[in-house]
Parts: structure tokens; C-alpha cells; sequence
């Protein structure tokens, strides 16, 4: 009976959180969808050849208004960089378009406060910045060009552009194939995305119900000297975000679990930046590059993102601007009433019908992670697959 009783506490828990970010993330994806349908992915690979400053930073500002899933956001990196972007552009479009993106600071934002959107957004930024400078003073020459032939002899088909045609944004939304697309690329980011998610809320139920709080308190080194204390959760929290196996906006409500349990700031900062080292897209990275420039990869971001957590931990520490824990988040998340939040769920849930109404009607396969992860992640493999006609950007 005691086990019913937390299996039954961990899925109302899962269920308060999903109702409390449901109508974000419809707004998030269908966002997402509407770049992915007006800005063209050849543009982004024409401009990306270099390693400077400027190519980085379009890098980055093409990631943060593209999808957040880390898988696919691992193919289009994979596409870059074989379409001739430099290896610097190409990762720092990895780290924008997940930790950029506004649907995960939305989330954020409602689960854990707007401190942690703003860390991860300024987090994003340092994470560019510090991987950059690491992969400048490492760089591997011999080892970009193996995974640059290896990417090459590969093949695959590469997205063509339909952008507009010389129509302003504003013309080609008015245009019912480009609501079609709109609707095409919201249900291909929510076909990729929704295991992760599911996966995310309930294993955040489950150690919310069932992980007592001493075991955390051993876990997260509670007592332990202040410089130890924080140093050692910056490491811990990519290595509970390898093992989890959840990416992208999926590890939101684990980490609501995670500092509500304990953990410290740059604990969590350092678990959410840590999306891009689990298990499954450290295969997807070997598959793409081979074995050496993956354990490569892997070795710069785990650096990248201890550094960067403790970085913007130090910044808000300074700045006064860690946010009280909150170890009631269970209870909160659980209670429901006609509030702001209830109102927006029912809002958004009539646009969600409308853009799902509209998928079915012009159906495109995107079949989420059915596809595996053998050759390039069951959500890379979606994203090599060409758009149809009707859509004007892919």
C-alpha cells in the first residue's frame, strides 16, 4: 500500500508540473515552428565557414531562434558543419539552440523562478564563450578533418530553401502554406520532443516521491565546506544529467526536483547546461564523427559547462540574486484552482487544436524518436528527412 501510495504521489506530482508549463509550451513550440518556417538553413550555412567573432555570433543567434530539441538541434549542427561551417560556429549553435531558446525560459521561468531563466540565458552566452576559447587553445586539426570527410562520405539529403521568394515575413504569414508549414514544424518538434518530456515529468515525480531527503542531503555533500560544496555540485550535476537521459526542456522539472531537494545553484545551472552529454547524443555524436571526436566533444562540454555554471553562480552570488529554495514545490505544483494559469492552458490548448487540426489535414511523417538512434538519433534522422513542397522555408 505504501509503494501505491508514492507511485500515486509521484504521477499527480508529474501532472501538476506538465498543467503548470502546458500552455507555455504550446507557445513555445509553435514559436519554434514559426522561425523554422521564415528563416532559410541555406543562409545559415553560407555564413558560418569561419571561426571568427562574427560567424559565431550569427552561429548563436541562429540557434536561439531555431528548435530546442537537442536532437535535432544536433543534426543541424551535424548539417552545418558539414555544409562548411567551422567547428566553433557549428558547436555554438549547439549551446544556443538549447539553452537560448524562449520556450525553455519560459519554463523556467514558471517552475523555478526568473532567476534561472536569466542564468541560463547568461549561461548560454558564457558557454559560447568558454568553448570557444578551449576549443582555440585544443584544437584538433587532424581529428575536424576526419569527422569533416566523415560527415561528407555519409550523403543524406540537406533541406532546400523556400524563403519567400523575396515576400516580407509578414506577406508569407498571411500565406496558407506557410500556417501549414508553421503547423509541419510544430508537430515535428513535438513528435521529437514529447517522450523526453513525458520521461522528464515523470522521473521528477518519482525522486520527488520516493527519494527521502537524507539521501540528497548525502548526495549534494550538505555540510560540507562552501568552496567544496559548490565545486562539487557543478561537477555532479552533468554527471546525473548523462545518466538520466533526459534532454532539452525534459530536464526543466527534474531540476525543480533537484534544487528543491537540495542541490545548489551551480549545481542545477551546471545539470541543465549538461543536455547536450547524455548517453544517447554522445552515440549520435560518435555515429556522426567517429569515436575520438565525440570523446573530444564530450571532454569540452563537460569543462565548458562546470566552468560556466561556476561562473554565473559567482555573478549571482555577487549580485545578491540566488533565489530562495523552495521545498514546498511538491505541494505546489499539486494544488489547482481557476487561476492565471488555468485560464492560458485554455487558451493555448484551443491553438494547440488548430495547429493539430492543420498537421492532420497536410500530414508530414515525423515520427519522433520510433527511429532509433542508429545512425544519427532517432530525432537526427527526422531532421535529415526533406520538407514537402507546400512548406517555404525547408
Amino acid at each position: 500500500m505504501i509503494v501505491l501510495e508514492k507511485i500515486g504521489e509521484a504521477l499527480v506530482l508529474a501532472a501538476g508540473m506538465a498543467w503548470q508549463v502546458g500552455w507555455s509550451l504550446v507557445l513555445g513550440f509553435v514559436l519554434s515552428g514559426a522561425v523554422q518556417a521564415l528563416v532559410s538553413k541555406e543562409r545559415m550555412r553560407s555564413v558560418l565557414g569561419r571561426d571568427g567573432i562574427r560567424e559565431i555570433a550569427i552561429a548563436t543567434g541562429f540557434g536561439a531562434a531555431s528548435s530546442s530539441c537537442s536532437y535535432a538541434a544536433a543534426a543541424m549542427s551535424k548539417t552545418l558543419f558539414k555544409g562548411g561551417a567551422a567547428l566553433i560556429p557549428s558547436l555554438a549553435f549547439l549551446f544556443s539552440s538549447t539553452n537560448l531558446v524562449i520556450e525553455l525560459g519560459i519554463i523556467l521561468w514558471l517552475l523555478l523562478g526568473w532567476q534561472f531563466t536569466a542564468a541560463e540565458w547568461l549561461g548560454g552566452l558564457v558557454l559560447i564563450a568558454v568553448m570557444s576559447v578551449l576549443v582555440k587553445l585544443t584544437y584538433p586539426k587532424a581529428l575536424v578533418e576526419a569527422a569533416r570527410a566523415r560527415v561528407d562520405a555519409a550523403g543524406g539529403h540537406d533541406h532546400g530553401s523556400m524563403e519567400g521568394h523575396g515576400a516580407s515575413w509578414f506577406a508569407r504569414l498571411r500565406d496558407p502554406a506557410t500556417r501549414v508549414a508553421i503547423a509541419q514544424n510544430t508537430a515535428m518538434d513535438v513528435s521529437m520532443l514529447w517522450k523526453d518530456l513525458l520521461l522528464g515529468f515523470l522521473i521528477a515525480g518519482a525522486l520527488g516521491a520516493f527519494v527521502p531527503a537524507r539521501a540528497w542531503t548525502a548526495l549534494f555533500l550538505d555540510g560540507a565546506p562552501p568552496a567544496v560544496h559548490t565545486l562539487g555540485n557543478a561537477v555532479l550535476g552533468p554527471l546525473i544529467a548523462i545518466v538520466s537521459f533526459v534532454c532539452s526542456i525534459g530536464n526543466v522539472p527534474l531540476a525543480a526536483i533537484l534544487w528543491a531537494s537540495g542541490l545548489s545553484f551551480a549545481g542545477v545551472l551546471a545539470f541543465l547546461y549538461a543536455d547536450l552529454i547524455i548517453l544517447p547524443l554522445l552515440d549520435v555524436y560518435r555515429n556522426y564523427y567517429g569515436t575520438r571526436m565525440m570523446l573530444y566533444i564530450a571532454t569540452i562540454f563537460f569543462v565548458t559547462m562546470v566552468v560556466t555554471a561556476l561562473i554565473v553562480n559567482e555573478v549571482f552570488s555577487l549580485l545578491h540574486l540566488i533565489p530562495v529554495r523552495n521545498p514546498n514545490v511538491g505541494r505546489e505544483l499539486t494544488a489547482f484552482s481557476f487561476d492565471a494559469t488555468f485560464w492560458l492552458n485554455l487558451i493555448f490548448g484551443a491553438l494547440a487544436i488548430y495547429v493539430w487540426r492543420l498537421d492532420a489535414t497536410h500530414p508530414m511523417d515525423h515520427g519522433g524518436h520510433d527511429g532509433g538512434h542508429d545512425c544519427c538519433g532517432g530525432h537526427a534522422a527526422q531532421e535529415e528527412r526533406p520538407r514537402p513542397e507546400a512548406s517555404p522555408s525547408l
